[in-house]
């Protein structure tokens, strides 16, 4: 199955929206602390709306006890285009199986260089434009979308 999974995320609208999509899709959300504001935020519940409790949520309080209770292949994913910034494979192009986590960074930061040089089997998003970054929200939303259609799970829906 599938996993969305969020290392250190900071907006909460952005982690509301990935949560709604998360329960649109049948689709895990794993949050990996520290969360940069707290899950009873208004902002947090208004863009879940009311899907939360259609939500398949878990919080870990770091990557590595989700490693430990969660088997996976970690598939970080970045954004961009200019050869010092993410590598990876452009996610129309990466192979995704059934049993992947997608691993999205935080807003700020990203995701660490140690989970990129740890996972070298990572997902890129091309930017060619002049932004630096897309919204998470939108990230993981293309992403995921691409994973569940190589794995087959939108045949039908």
């Amino acid at each position: 199955m599938i996993r969305v999974v969020l290392l250190a995320p900071e907006i909460p609208p952005n982690t509301g929206s990935i949560a709604r999509l998360c329960a649109a899709t049948d689709t895990e959300l794993h949050l990996i602390e520290p969360l940069g504001f707290s899950l009873d935020e208004k902002h947090l519940k208004r863009a879940g709306l009311d899907y939360w409790p259609h939500v398949k949520l878990s919080v870990w309080p770091d990557f590595t006890a989700f490693l430990a209770a969660t088997p996976c292949r970690v598939v970080p994913t970045t954004a961009g285009n200019r050869a010092d910034l993410p590598r990876g494979e452009p996610y129309h192009r990466f192979t995704f199986t059934p049993e992947d986590a997608l691993v999205f960074g935080s807003e700020s930061s990203g995701l660490p260089e140690e989970i990129l040089a740890a996972y070298p089997d990572a997902v890129r998003i091309p930017i060619w434009g002049k932004v630096r970054s897309l919204n998470l929200a939108n990230a993981a939303t293309l992403v995921l979308y691409e994973a569940l259609r190589q794995a087959g799970e939108l045949e039908g829906k």
